[in-house]
């Protein structure tokens, strides 16, 4: 299990991501900045084969690029998305 939370700011939709990995499940949340109260959340499961696209496409959403990789870094050191299962 891992937890990271990024306190962005302006540049993020509601100013922080928190991303929460246990097991295979990945949760991410946009929270406001103020209340810390869930504004989005996305949902995906290492076993899909489109996991890692869904997740970049749904940060893209929230965030800039800058960001998107900051956080997707964090999810790859603790996600291995070589053992996707295409077939």
């Amino acid at each position: 299990m891992a937890k990271q939370t990024f306190k962005i700011g302006e540049s993020c939709i509601g100013g922080i991501i928190e991303v929460n990995i246990t097991g295979k499940v990945i949760v991410i949340k946009a929270l406001d900045w103020q209340t810390n109260k869930e504004v989005r959340r996305g949902t995906t499961d290492t076993t899909d084969p489109q996991c890692e696209r869904k997740i970049d496409d749904f940060l893209t959403d929230l965030t800039s690029y800058y960001f998107v990789e900051k956080v997707m870094k964090f999810i790859k050191d603790n996600v291995n998305f070589n053992n996707v299962s295409y077939f």
